[in-house]
């Protein structure tokens, strides 16, 4: 069963242009998550009579598939976002798991979003766990925070989720792509069209620490992934630092000088990326665990 778009049409264009023409890119190419992390969900959730799931900044669905496909016994999805391509591929790949779960699809930016609906027969109900992973960094943490205390059972926990990205990782290969990069859009690195990264004033665990969610365990998992060169151009196309509407009539150029600069820095036709992916993993002191 799948509840209606909550669509609030038209109030973040500029957000929603960013990642709208990249939602399929976005789902094939974007690494998914270690699946320590999603036995590590699954934990939190096991045991919780309807185990429900906010997932804000929800992308394509990448949380709650990866719970479904671990066989997490979800009973309700709420997936946010502020993109609606983004939302249609979440759809499209979560409904062929969702068995007896609900899903709700909801239109909003993570901050201002409010639940559209209590699963059905039961009007307390709110998420056992609400997840950000790769979005905190675009929310307003304070206010995305204080919403999750107001809808939260009990017993919740939020799940603040992450890894860095190419542009962040530091191997030979990446720093030549990011030099690379810096030729065709300036030595800052871009955050879309308009504007370049600001690193956060405050950083996630202050977040945490003055919201409700004060008692805050951090889990690291070592990831090291295998990439080929037209998979880290593809991956590219989906960032807000490389995406191909930055470059203009210049993406192909970019691209190919990218592919042969890639593929000159790969061994055995391969590019390697040593990753930590981190969890803080935060609850209300004297929650559950």
């Amino acid at each position: 069963m799948t509840y209606p778009y909550g669509q609030l049409p038209d109030l973040y264009p500029e957000q929603e242009a960013l990642f709208a023409s990249a939602a399929a890119t976005y789902a094939r190419y974007r690494p998914g998550l270690p699946d320590a992390a999603v036995r590590l969900l699954a934990d939190v959730l096991r045991g919780q009579p309807s185990q429900v799931l906010l997932d804000l900044g929800t992308g394509t669905g990448q949380v709650p598939l990866a719970l479904l496909s671990a066989g997490a016994d979800l009973t309700h999805i709420e997936a946010v976002d502020v993109s609606r391509q983004m939302l249609h591929q979440a759809s499209q790949a979560l409904h062929p798991l969702l068995g007896h779960c609900t899903l709700t699809l909801a239109h909003a930016a993570a901050d201002e979003y409010e639940p559209l609906a209590t699963l059905p027969g039961e009007p307390d109900s709110g998420p056992d766990l609400i997840t950000c992973c790769r979005s905190y960094h675009w929310m307003n943490g304070q206010a995305v925070l204080a919403m999750a205390d107001r809808v939260a059972t009990p017993g919740a926990a939020v799940a603040i989720m992450g890894d860095g990205s190419l542009w962040s990782h530091d191997a030979d290969w990446t720093r030549a792509l990011r030099e690379l990069i810096q030729h065709y859009l300036g030595s800052e690195r871009r955050a879309g069209a308009r504007s370049s990264y600001a690193e956060p004033r405050r950083s996630y665990e202050q977040d945490l620490a003055d919201s409700a969610f004060n008692d805050v365990t951090e889990h690291l998992f070592p990831v090291t992934r295998i990439w080929a060169p037209q998979e880290v151009l593809g991956y590219l196309r989906t960032t807000s630092f490389a995406g191909a509407g930055l470059f203009a009539e210049r993406h192909q150029a970019f691209e190919d000088e990218a592919l042969a600069l890639l593929h000159a820095h790969t061994v055995d036709g391969s590019l390697v990326e040593e990753a930590t992916f981190r969890v803080l993993l935060a609850r209300r002191v004297g929650g559950a665990r």
